[in-house]
């Protein structure tokens, strides 16, 4: 389809690329937020509590276990995306030829497809190099990032094969931590606009306002989002591949919703939220490695 210069100017996903400058300032500012967060809710509220006795220090040290629980995997599962390289296509990477089919080998050819899913090797004419299936190239990182979902500012990093499963559980947990600290910070949030007196200092009272108005956006913003990602796991498509095949009714990669799930969490239960993957799994499903995928044969030849 046909699109001018002017709207392609818009296209969402090179809007990152005017994000280039903000690098580590993100990562920091997540961690203000943690910040904020932890001292509202353990130092200035819920620490405390736990002396007070009776059901406030039982609920005390309810929310103190859970928070706490919840930041462990928050940051662990942050940092799993920020340090991952999401994948990138290996040195002198060929596709496997299958004769069974009949394929030619396409490094005969002396002029390569254009970029499609349609089974087909692609070439990537940026990186002057072949391309495996569901590779994009970033032009944030300069370079072609298997099953590539998006470059994210938040994460200083491209979310792509390797660490999906782990952009995915950060904000799966973020959205847990979030939501927890707006509902133990809710009552302290009432109180702050009562007309009684409220015990605590100038500071910590604004800290805790600040850290309750903050973790309600993150839990409403975050909601959205991981609503967007569950369905795009569910067809076993990237943000990326959604915006492209746009109302295409078939998808070649779509197997089933639980296929589709086990396609990016493994298929151990085990690991299903932390942020890694068995070694069985790495070894049984070439999936996680980002370069093969299976898919639906009645729709192999397809062109999305």
């Amino acid at each position: 389809m046909y699109r001018s210069g002017a709207v392609m100017a818009w296209n969402v996903f090179k809007f990152c690329t005017a994000l280039r400058g903000l690098g580590s300032i993100m990562i920091l500012l997540v961690l203000g937020v943690v910040g904020v967060s932890y001292y509202a809710v353990v130092i200035t509220n819920y620490g405390p509590g736990l002396a007070a006795g009776g059901l406030d220090s039982l609920l005390a040290f309810f929310v103190l276990i859970l928070f706490h629980c919840l930041l462990v995997m928050l940051l662990w599962s942050y940092f799993s995306v920020v340090f991952t390289d999401p994948g990138g296509v290996p040195p002198n990477w060929r596709p496997a030829v299958d004769e069974e089919r009949g394929d030619n080998d396409p490094l005969t050819a002396t002029e390569f497809p254009p970029d499609s899913e349609n089974g087909r090797t692609r070439y990537c004419r940026k990186c002057n190099q072949l391309k495996p299936p569901r590779c994009h190239h970033c032009s944030v990182c300069g370079r072609c990032v298997l099953k590539m979902d998006h470059h994210c500012v938040w994460v200083v990093n491209c979310v792509g094969a390797l660490n999906y499963k782990y952009f995915l559980l950060f904000l799966f947990y973020t959205f847990l931590e979030t939501s927890l600290v707006t509902l133990s910070l809710l009552p302290h949030f009432i109180a702050f606009f009562s007309d009684g007196e409220i015990p605590g200092t100038p500071g910590t009272l604004a800290t805790t306002f600040l850290a309750f108005v903050l973790n309600l956006a993150f839990a409403l913003s975050v909601m959205g989002f991981l609503i967007m990602h569950i369905s795009l796991v569910a067809a076993n498509t990237t943000t990326i591949e959604a915006y492209e095949k746009k109302t295409t009714p078939k998808w070649r990669y779509d197997l089933g919703r639980r296929r589709n799930f086990e396609q990016v969490f493994g298929m151990d239960k085990k690991y299903w939220f932390l942020p890694a993957y068995s070694e069985e799994d790495l070894r049984r499903m070439p999936a996680l490695q980002g370069l093969e995928y299976p898919s639906k044969p009645d729709l192999d030849s397809e062109e999305f």
